[in-house]
C-alpha cells in the first residue's frame, strides 16, 4: 500500500478517466489522494488497490472514517460517498498521480528502459549520452532517483506512482529537458508509470527470468510490452535483435523502431577489437559511419547497452562524436563488474549477478581477461525461487575454477539449507566450498588468489545491506574486499621494512651525519 498523500492541482476524474462509472455524483473533482486508509486526510480520494496480501476495498470504511470524501474502486461498495469505479484501480491511480502533479512528463523527453537484464546500465548510459549533448537529465533507476541537482537512494527500481510523479515534477522545476525511467517488470505489472507518454522505449532483452513473479513466459513478455503501448505517436522503440524473444516482439509492434546487434543484423552494430581486465575497445557502426569506443567496463553485454544508448541518442539528434564522448565518460557502473583496485596482483570484480544467466555471463566475461584462475563467491536470497539455486551452482561449477557458496540475504531461511540447494546443481559437489558467513567467505577467497587470478564477488553488487534472520545490517562487498586488500598491503609493507632492517644495528648520530653529508 502507498503511504503518501498527494495534494496539488484539482482534476476531474470524468475527464481523466472516460471509461469510469460513477455513483453518488456525476463527477468527482479531487485535489489530493491516498492509497493507505490509515493515512487518509480530510478531502482525500481513497484509492482501493488489490494487492497480493490485502484488498484495499476491505479498508474503504476506515478511509472514510479518517476523512476520505470519495473513493476509487474496481467494484461497487456499500457507501454513499461518491465513487469512481474503474476496470483497474492501479492504472487509474498512476494516471491520477501524473495529472495531480501537472503532467510533468509532457514537458520533457521521456525515455523508458525495461528488460530482463541491463536496464540500469543502459539507463545510465543514455543519461550520459544526453548529458554529453549539454542536456539536463533526470533519472529514476536502481542506482537512485535524481532531479539533476539532488540524488536520493532508490528504495525500489521504479518508485510508486505518487513518488514517480513527484520526482518528475522536481525534474521539470529543475529545468530538465529529458528523463530516463528504469521500469522493472513489477512496475509495469502494477502500472506505476501509467499516465506517462514515452518518446523512447528501450527493451534490453527478454529472458523470462521472473517467472516466479509473473507465472509464465508469455505473460512476462506481455507485461514488458506494456511500455510500447505508452509510446507517443511520434515515439520510437529500441530492440536488441540478438535476443530471440525481442525479435518476436519487434515483429508484432507497429511503433517506429531502431535495432542493435553484435551479430551484425541491426541498424547499429559493433565489433570488439580489444579487451583487457580494465578496459575494452570496440568499433560502433551506424549507417556509413564507424567510430571507435573505449570503455572502462568490459563485456559483450556492456557493448549492447552502449549500442542501445547510442540508438536513443541518434534518434534524438545527438551527433555520433558526442555519443562516443558520453559513452566513454562512464568510468564505472556501481555493482556491475565493478573493479576493486588496491594495487593487488590479481583482479577483484563485484557484480550484482544473482541469477544463473547473469552469473554465467559475468564469469565468462571475466574468464576472457584472466590468465590464471577464476574464483567466485556467491549465494542465493532466502525465501525466493528455489528452482534457481541449483542452476546457480551449475553456472559457478562450469565457469569458475573455485566456487565459494555463502549467504546473500538468507532472511529467516537456514543459510545451510540454501547452500545445499545450490550444491545440488554441482556435478562434483566436492568442488563447492561452503562458508555461510559472507565476510569470512570473501576474505577466504581473496587469500586464495594468486597473481593473474580473478576474484568475482557476485550477488549483491552495490546493495549495501544484508538480512540474516530478523536482523538487517550494513554490508558492502566492495568495502569488505578493500579492507582486506588494505590490510594485506599494510602487512606486506611492514614485513618488507622488517626484512630490510634485519641484522642491522641502529646507526649512531655521528654515522648518520657523515652519511648525510656524503650524499
Amino acid at each position: 500500500m502507498y503511504a503518501t498523500s498527494t495534494q496539488l492541482h484539482g482534476i476531474s476524474l470524468r475527464e481523466l478517466l472516460p471509461e469510469a462509472r460513477f455513483t453518488g455524483d456525476e463527477d468527482i473533482c479531487i485535489g489530493s489522494l491516498s492509497a493507505d486508509s490509515r493515512r487518509c486526510q480530510p478531502g482525500d480520494l481513497f484509492a482501493a488497490l488489490v494487492g497480493a496480501e490485502h484488498d484495499g476495498h476491505d479498508f474503504a470504511q476506515q478511509a472514510i472514517e479518517n476523512g476520505a470524501q470519495s473513493l476509487l474502486t474496481e467494484r461497487l461498495l456499500p457507501t454513499t460517498k461518491p465513487t469512481c469505479i474503474v476496470p483497474n484501480s492501479r492504472e487509474a491511480l498512476g494516471k491520477i498521480c501524473q495529472a495531480l502533479a501537472g503532467n510533468p512528463s509532457h514537458a520533457m523527453q521521456m525515455i523508458g528502459v525495461t528488460g530482463t537484464s541491463g536496464k540500469t546500465t543502459t539507463a545510465l548510459l543514455i543519461a550520459a549520452v544526453l548529458k554529453a549533448d549539454r542536456r539536463r537529465v533526470g533519472m529514476t533507476t536502481d542506482q537512485g532517483y535524481s532531479d539533476s541537482f539532488q540524488t536520493m537512494p532508490a528504495r525500489e527500481t521504479t518508485p510508486s506512482p505518487m513518488e514517480l510523479a513527484n520526482w518528475l515534477s522536481r525534474m521539470t522545476l529543475a529545468g530538465c529537458s529529458a528523463a530516463v525511467i528504469e521500469l522493472s517488470s513489477q512496475a509495469l505489472a502494477s502500472y506505476r508509470a501509467a499516465g506517462i507518454a514515452f518518446d523512447a522505449a528501450v527493451i534490453t532483452n527478454l529472458k523470462s527470468r521472473r517467472l516466479d513473479s509473473h507465472g509464465d513466459p508469455e505473460k512476462y513478455r506481455r507485461i514488458k510490452a506494456r511500455i510500447l503501448q505508452q509510446l507517443k505517436p511520434s515515439g520510437f522503440s529500441v530492440f536488441n535483435t540478438d535476443d530471440a524473444a525481442s525479435r518476436r516482439l519487434l515483429n508484432k509492434t507497429n511503433a517506429a523502431s531502431m535495432t542493435v546487434s553484435l551479430d551484425g543484423f541491426g541498424e547499429l552494430s559493433a565489433t570488439l577489437t580489444d579487451r583487457h581486465r580494465s578496459e575494452q575497445t570496440f568499433l560502433l557502426s551506424a549507417g556509413s559511419e564507424t567510430v571507435p569506443v573505449r570503455t572502462r567496463i568490459i563485456g559483450d553485454h556492456y557493448i549492447l547497452s552502449c549500442m542501445q544508448a547510442a540508438a536513443v541518442g541518434l534518434v534524438m539528434g545527438v551527433e555520433l562524436a558526442t555519443i562516443v564522448r558520453g559513452l566513454e565518460s562512464v568510468q564505472a557502473i556501481p555493482g556491475r563488474l565493478e573493479r576493486v583496485e588496491c594495487g593487488q596482483a590479481f583482479s577483484v570484480f563485484v557484480d550484482a549477478a544473482d541469477h544463473p544467466d547473469r552469473l554465467a555471463t559475468c564469469l565468462k566475461t571475466v574468464r576472457e581477461v584472466t590468465s590464471g584462475r577464476v574464483i567466485c563467491i556467491y549465494g542465493a536470497t532466502g525465501n525466493a525461487d528455489r528452482a534457481m539455486r541449483p542452476l546457480l551452482g551449475r553456472a559457478a561449477e562450469r565457469f569458475a575454477d573455485h566456487g565459494v557458496i555463502t549467504n546473500d540475504n538468507p532472511g529467516l531461511e537456514p543459510p545451510l539449507a540454501i547452500a545445499h540447494d545450490i550444491l545440488d546443481g554441482y556435478q562434483q559437489p566436492g568442488r563447492g566450498h561452503i562458508l555461510p558467513n559472507r565476510e569470512e567467505a570473501i576474505r577466504y577467497a581473496l587469500r586464495q588468489a594468486r597473481p593473474g587470478d580473478s576474484v568475482v564477488i557476485a550477488g549483491k553488487g552495490n546493495r549495501n545491506r544484508q538480512v540474516v534472520g530478523h536482523v538487517e545490517q550494513p554490508f558492502d562487498d566492495r568495502e569488505v574486499a578493500r579492507q582486506w586488500l588494505h590490510e594485506q598491503a599494510n602487512s606486506s609493507f611492514s614485513n618488507s621494512n622488517l626484512s630490510a632492517n634485519a641484522g642491522q644495528s641502529a646507526p649512531v648520530a655521528g654515522t648518520h651525519l657523515r652519511l648525510w653529508r656524503g650524499e
